[in-house]
C-alpha cells in the first residue's frame, strides 16, 4: 500500500526561541508533528501538522486502559551537513513488537519510514549542529476508542515528534540497587516499551534520588538478586580485561535496546568476549571485592553510555573508579563516530534522511 502523506506547514518557525548552547532535554520541540489514524481496518489520514496540543475524549482508552507505548532515537548532523537517523529500522522493530504485546496495531515498514523521512527532511534545521547534540525523535501510539469496558481496543493514533537535545547526564551516575521494588516479571510487559512500564518506576526513583542516588538498578521480584536493567537503560559490567557480561533476553523482563545491540556488536569487532546471561548481585559484589569489576555502565538512546560511579547496597557504596581510559568513554566516542560521520559507517547502522519535502 502506497502512503501519501498530506503536510501542513508551520507559518511561522519558533526555532529562533531555542538556545542551541544550552538545550534541557526534552522541554523544546521542533515546528512540526506526524500523525496517522488507524481505523476500519487500515492506517487512514496520515498527515504533519504544526506542533500543537491534541483533543482526546475523556473515555479515550489509553487514559483508562493503559494500551500505549513509544520509542525513543536520533537523529545527528554529520560532517558534512547531511542528516541521519541512528538504526531506524531497529525501533520500528522493538515499535511493532511492543504493538503485538500490547494488542494494537503495528505501524506498517513505508508507513514509518516515509513519516521519519518527511517530518525530519521538513525540521532539519532543528538538528544541532553542537558537540554531543543531536534530535531527539519521540514515536508512539494509543488506543483512541472512546468508551468505557476493558477489552482491546480498535482504533489507534501513530503519532511522531521531535525536540533537540544535548548530553543527558553530564557526570556518571550513582545508582542504588533497589531490594523492595520491580520493574518487571517474566510473562509481563518488561520487553515492551509500554508508558506503564515507566509509570512504576516513577516512585521507587523518587525514593532513591532521596537518598542522593540518580537511578535504580532493578532486580527480579523473587530474591532480589538478579540484575534486569539500570534505570530505563540496559546495563554492562567489564570483568577483568576482555570479559563484559549484560543480562539475557530470554526471560523478556528487559528492553532489548538498540545501543545495547550496537554495543554488544563494537565490543566483539574488539575482541572482547560478551556474555548475555544472568548476572547475581552477590556476582558483582565479589567481582568488585577482587578489584576485577573494571567498569560498569547503562547504555539507552537518551544518555547513549552512561558511566556508572557508585552502586549502593543497604547502606553500602561500591565505588567504581573514573579515569578517561574506562571503556564506556571509548564506547560512546566510537557509536558517537559513526553517528557524526567522522568515521565510515561500517556496519550499514545510519539511515540518511530523504528529501521528500518540497522546499
Amino acid at each position: 500500500m502506497s502512503y501519501n502523506i498530506k503536510i501542513e506547514r508551520a507559518k511561522q518557525s519558533r526555532i529562533s526561541e531555542v538556545d542551541f548552547n544550552n538545550i534541557q532535554f526534552g522541554k523544546s520541540f521542533a515546528d512540526h508533528m506526524f500523525i496517522a489514524d488507524f481505523y476500519d481496518g487500515a492506517w487512514r489520514d496520515a498527515r504533519i501538522v504544526p506542533f500543537d496540543n491534541i483533543s482526546m475524549h475523556p473515555a479515550t482508552f489509553a487514559l483508562h486502559y493503559g494500551q500505549a507505548i513509544f520509542e525513543g532515537m536520533k537523529a545527528y548532523r554529520a560532517l558534512d551537513g547531511t542528516v541521519q537517523i541512528f538504526r531506524p529500522e531497529k525501533n520500528l522493530e522493538r515499535l511493532n513488537k511492543s504493538a503485538f504485546r500490547m494488542c494494537m496495531e503495528e505501524v506498517p515498514e513505508e508507513l514509518f519510514e516515509k513519516a521519519l523521512d518527511s517530518l525530519i527532511a521538513l525540521d532539519k534545521d532543528w538538528v544541532p549542529s553542537i558537540e554531543g547534540g543531536s534530535l531527539y525523535i519521540r514515536p508512539f501510539m494509543f488506543a483512541t476508542d472512546e468508551s468505557v469496558g476493558i477489552k482491546p481496543g480498535d482504533r489507534f493514533r501513530f503519532m511522531i515528534f521531535t525536540c533537540p537535545v544535548a548530553t543527558y547526564y553530564s557526570a556518571p551516575v550513582k545508582v542504588l540497587i533497589t531490594d523492595k521494588y520491580v520493574r518487571a516479571v517474566k510473562g509481563g510487559v518488561g520487553a515492551a516499551k509500554a508508558a506503564g512500564n515507566y509509570a512504576a518506576t516513577m516512585y521507587p526513583v523518587k525514593l532513591a534520588r532521596a537518598e542522593g542516588y540518580d537511578q535504580i538498578l532493578w532486580t527480579d521480584p523473587f530474591e532480589f538478586r538478579w540484575v534486569q536493567e539500570i534505570g530505563t537503560m540496559n546495563v554492562f559490567f567489564q570483568f577483568g580485561e576482555k570479559t563484559i557480561a549484560t543480562p539475557t533476553l530470554e526471560d523478556e523482563t528487559i528492553l532489548d535496546g538498540v545501543t545495547r545491540n550496537s554495543l554488544i556488536t563494537l565490543l566483539k569487532e574488539k575482541g572482547y568476549t560478551v556474555e548475555e546471561r544472568r548476572i547475581s548481585i552477590d556476582e558483582i559484589f565479589e567481582q568488585h571485592a577482587n578489584g576485577n569489576l573494571k567498569d560498569a555502565f547503562g547504555a539507552g538512546t537518551a544518555a547513549t553510555v552512561a558511566p556508572i560511579a557508585v552502586l549502593g547496597n543497604r547502606g553500602i557504596q561500591y565505588e567504581i573508579a573514573d579515569s578517561p581510559n574506562r571503556l564506556c568513554y571509548e564506547l560512546k566516542n566510537d557509536l558517537e563516530d559513526i553517528r557524526y560521520g567522522r568515521v565510515p559507517d561500517r556496519f550499514g547502522w545510519m539511515h540518511k534522511v530523504e528529501e521528500l519535502i518540497p522546499a
